[in-house]
């Protein structure tokens, strides 16, 4: 699907038009993440990117790499609300009408921010994969350019640039922990750190109401799940894309999978620790770590992304 070369190229492209997100170390804590001795933890801030999560890469360069005229007849996508926030700043930028078909269990916090961003907005079905149906058909229906959140190469290779980054920013990185929807982030991630530094593991993070890509790995192919359960929209996802499963079964070394209300504490910890406002999806990596999901070696540096931000931690 992509190679260095595509997440390098689009480093370049989308220069300027995104933020370098700052990592920060995980320490001076009341209550610790990890319990092996040595081990540093580092987090990226993502939720501190334009738009508050790390979609904004993805949709940009999607939006770069296009002949403007392919935009006329408006953009539209379908999202648990991270991309389709990340869109509708696309469609800002280029002077057209974004529509963002979106699942019931959308946040309200990210349904205001895409009203401020001019969205169109329409509320379809219980999961991504119905909201995702309805954008299809919209596409039929008037011609607009398609932004998928994750089956596409340009999006991917986007979000690859944040590893770029990490990998800048802290070279000397053991084990990256990546949230998982449809694994269009982990893909991308996966990609760049392989072929810059082999050694390292990439861990992804599923929701344990969508293990998506952890029951297709164990299928040995790429396979719908029977249900999604989780209330996190923006890691719902019934089947990824046959392109995607290829990348995760070739580059990443695990999958563990966190529960909605450990990803809830999570949230909780990083406001109270770090004074973050990270969203569900955003803590699902420090869950995997408060859980004790993933087995470190003393002196291991591990980056956590925090992908994206929201008011969840801060409700209840």
């Amino acid at each position: 699907m992509i190679g260095l070369d595509d997440v390098r190229a689009a480093a370049e492209r989308i220069a300027g038009q995104v933020r370098r997100t700052p990592v920060i170390a995980a320490d001076n804590l009341k209550e610790s993440l990890v319990s092996v001795p040595d081990v540093n933890v580092v987090l990226k801030l993502e939720l501190l990117q334009v738009t508050g999560s790390f979609k904004a890469r993805g949709a940009t360069n999607r939006l770069l790499s296009m002949d403007p005229a392919m935009l006329e007849k408006g953009i539209v996508t379908a999202s648990g609300g991270n991309h389709g926030l990340a869109t509708a700043r696309a469609g800002y930028i280029s002077g057209v009408q974004t529509t963002i078909y979106l699942p019931e269990n959308a946040t309200p916090a990210k349904i205001e921010k895409l009203k401020q961003w001019n969205a169109d907005i329409h509320i379809v079905g219980s999961v991504w994969d119905a909201a995702n149906a309805a954008a299809l058909e919209h596409v039929k229906r008037t011609g607009a350019a398609y932004f998928h959140p994750f089956a596409d190469r340009e999006v991917v290779a986007g979000q690859g640039t944040v590893a770029l980054e990490i990998l800048d920013q802290i070279p000397e990185a053991d084990v990256f922990l990546v949230a998982m929807g449809g694994g269009g982030l982990i893909s991308g991630v996966a990609t760049a750190v392989k072929a810059l530094r082999p050694k390292a593991r990439v861990i992804g993070v599923e929701a344990a109401g969508s293990p998506v890509l952890l029951r297709a790995l164990e299928a040995g192919k790429n396979i719908a799940l029977d249900a999604v359960t989780t209330s996190v929209a923006t890691m719902a996802c019934a089947k990824t894309d046959d392109r995607i499963f290829e990348i995760v079964r070739d580059k990443v070394d695990e999958i563990v999978l966190v529960e909605d209300d450990e990803m809830l504490r999570a949230a909780r910890w990083l406001w109270f620790e770090m004074g973050l406002a990270a969203d569900l999806s955003g803590a699902a990596a420090i869950a995997a770590l408060r859980e004790g999901r993933v087995a470190f070696n003393s002196g291991e540096t591990v980056c956590a992304i925090v992908c994206g931000a929201g008011p969840e931690a801060m409700a209840g």
